[in-house]
Order: C-alpha cells, then structure tokens, then sequence
C-alpha cells in the first residue's frame, strides 16, 4: 500500500514538471465527493445490498491538468456495504486507490460556445484495491479498473460542484461482495462489479484566475475579456478624484480644491515656494494687507484649508526648522481672527531612517513651530503638539513626493 501511494505522488509530481508554460491557468485541484455505492455481483443467493437509505460511498483525491483537455488525477475511495431490508445480513467495507487518466470534454467538444458554467469530464484508469467483511478473516486483495462521467457545474473561480457515476471492475476478487462465499478455487477475473454515484466539489488551487477546465484558450471571447480588463484598468487609472486634471495614479495632491491651478504632478503652483498655494494668497493678500478683519466666510475657508493640509509649513531634510514661515502667519491670523480656536501641530517626516528616529524628529519639527507660535502671542494652552512620524500617505521612494512629506500641518477648531 505505501509503496502504491508513493508511486502514484512520485507519478504525479513527474506529470506536473511535462508542461512548463507562463502560468495562464491553474492546474491542480482537490476533489471530495461523497454519494451511493451498488455492488452487483459476486454476490451470495439470498444476500442484497442497501443503495438508498444512507450515503456508503466516499472519495477524495488529487488532479492535474497538464493542458485544457487532458490531466491525471490520484484518488482513494472508500464503500461500506450492508444487506438490504428482509435479506440476510452482511457488512463488508471495500477500499481502492487509483491513477486515473481525465479528459475534459466540455473544452474537446467546445462547450463554451453554449454554456460558461456547464463541464463534462471523462475519467478511467486503475488501481489496487483490498475488502475486509464479516463474513471471512483477513482481507481480500485485488487489483481494479475504473471508467466514469463527472458532469460539472462552475460556482466560482475556485470551486466547482461535480455529479460523478462511475463504474469499478475488480479482478482477483476472491469473495463475494456479502462475504459468504469464496471463489478461491474458481478464477474470477474481471467478474467484481460495484456503481458509484456521488456528488461533491473540486476546489481549484493556484493562483491564476481561472482553471484549466474552464479555461478557453485563446479565442475571440478570451481576446475581448482581456481587452475589456485592459480598458477597466487604463480607466481606473484615468479617475481624477479632485478634478484637477491630473489622474490620481499621478496625482501628489490627490484632494486639490476645486479652482486650484497645479502643475504637471498634481500640485497646486507656489511660485514663492512659500508652503501656500499661490491661489489662496491671491485671495486672502486684501484681508491681510489691510488688516480688515475676516468675515465668517472667510474664517470658514480659512479653517477648511488649514485643516486639510493645504496650509503647511515644510523642512530640509534632517531639519527640525522650518524653511518657510508664511503659513505660520496663515495660521496665527486665523487664531487671532478667532482667540476660542486651538491649534494641533501635526509634525511628520520622510521614510529615510527608522520609524523611532522619524517619530523624534517629527517631534522636534512640531515643536519647532509651536514655539514659533507662543513666540507670537499664542498662549501655549491653545496649543497642542504631535510628533506623528513617518507620512505613508505619499510614496518614499519617490524623491519629490518626499519633499512634501517633511513637513508640519495644522488642525484647529
């Protein structure tokens, strides 16, 4: 039996190594089927055996399809026999392994002109197989053949239902299948013959998309799913969330207000590189520069762009001081305007270094410029200071993209 299993691994695994191909679909999958055994004959006069009162009849294994149409599958099977209702009683358990070759004749006979989710599969091979009852000792060793249909219903990329009738012809089997009698003395060949009929799954195992027995090939439906993949993923990368005319694969301010001028990256323009766009200092620069106190729309507006980040005060790298200083005036207009706001200092960092290192000195960087602000008439209680580390909402290993993480934002209320 051990040398048997390992014989049958050893097949498999030499079947899988025939085909090496771009892995377009997945080859391997596991089969559980569980249903209705029927033996036949040998049988004793005066012995019948139960079909339907209860499933007797189990079987799982392992299938590979070295193309579309053609695979291999190991499996191992297990019937329990009992007598019938007003018929002498019997008990006989039968186990059998087998290597089976497996056609796949929904893709031979080009189902997938008419149906996407019916299959059919033709399956026959040989194996050993071994019964024990109560009716003798020991067991009965034979060897078997096995032809069968498994008619398949798709549910999923992953998984199947299979219906599998399937017709078993054991050769050297001794007794009959109650156990009564013994034809040691009569050579019985091929004369064993049980039924399966089972229902069960096949759960497919790879990391493709689809599986070789649903898998078309390269037709013109295939074409057409692949191009209509294609114009998904070319139009997902066409969304430009913020309206900016930029897409969000390419966008570094992927919330850019509406009416916002930004370059090539998504970016809104700072030409004085000052840390505020220069579309809000246009707006704003008459309420500053006269000093003429902000309306509630405008310290409405204000606070909007404050809290969303577009108000920020940036860094060199390793710095902890600021490089700009415009949008600490920003900000302290905006808490002079309203003296019940507060203020969170929010400082981050590139991924350049350790988390423990970015989240220090993020620290120092909010710090920096809270000290900045008491400096300039902020009560520190109206203050509250975050070192939040490293800023993963914008790609490290882009060098551009990493300036715009050394920086410090602003929350207030």
């Amino acid at each position: 039996m051990k040398r048997l299993t390992l014989s049958l691994i050893i097949t498999l695994a030499a079947f899988g190594n025939v085909e090496a191909q771009e892995k377009i679909y997945n080859k391997w999958s596991f089969d559980i089927n569980g249903g209705l055994t029927k033996p036949t004959r040998p049988m004793t006069p005066g012995y019948t055996s139960e079909t339907f009162d209860s499933f007797y009849h189990v079987d799982a294994g392992v299938r590979y399809m070295a193309n579309t149409k053609f695979g291999v599958k190991a499996d191992f099977g297990y019937d329990n026999m009992k007598n019938a209702k007003n018929t002498n009683k019997f008990e006989t358990n039968y186990y059998r392994v087998s290597l089976q070759g497996v056609a796949n004749l929904g893709r031979i006979m080009n189902f997938e002109d008419w149906t996407r989710v019916l299959n059919l599969q033709a399956h026959a091979g040989a194996g050993y197989s071994w019964m024990t009852s109560d009716g003798f000792t020991g067991k009965n060793n034979m060897a078997n053949l096995i032809a069968g249909l498994t008619a398949q219903v798709k549910l999923g990329n992953r998984v199947a239902l299979n219906a599998d009738f399937s017709v078993i012809q054991n050769a050297g089997q001794n007794y009959t299948f109650d156990g009564r009698t013994s034809g040691v003395e009569e050579s019985r060949g091929f004369e064993g013959t049980l039924y399966n009929a089972t229902l069960g799954f096949s759960f497919y195992l790879g990391g493709a998309k689809q599986h070789a027995d649903w898998y078309v090939g390269d037709k013109l439906t295939n074409r057409l799913d692949e191009l209509e993949n294609r114009l998904n993923s070319i139009e997902k990368d066409l969304i430009d969330s913020d309206n900016d005319g930029v897409a969000d694969y390419l966008d570094l301010e992927p919330n850019t207000p509406a009416g916002n001028i930004v370059n090539v990256k998504g970016i809104s323009i700072d030409l004085n590189q000052n840390g505020i766009p220069d579309s809000y200092e246009v707006y704003f620069a008459e309420v500053y520069g006269k000093n003429t106190p902000m309306t509630a729309s405008d310290l409405n507006t204000a606070k909007d762009l404050i809290n969303d980040g577009y108000i920020a005060m940036y860094f060199d790298f390793n710095k902890s001081q600021p490089k700009n200083t415009e949008a600490l005036s920003f900000v302290l207009n905006y808490l002079k305007a309203n003296p019940s706001a507060s203020v969170e200092v929010n400082g981050y960092a590139d991924s350049v270094g350790s988390s423990n290192y970015n989240t220090t000195l993020s620290d120092k960087r909010a710090k920096s410029v809270a000290k900045m602000l008491e400096e300039s008439g902020i009560s520190s209680s109206r203050i509250k200071v975050v070192g939040k580390g490293i800023d993963n909402s914008l790609n490290g290993k882009n060098k551009v993209a990493s300036q715009f993480a050394r920086k410090v934002t602003f929350k207030v209320n």
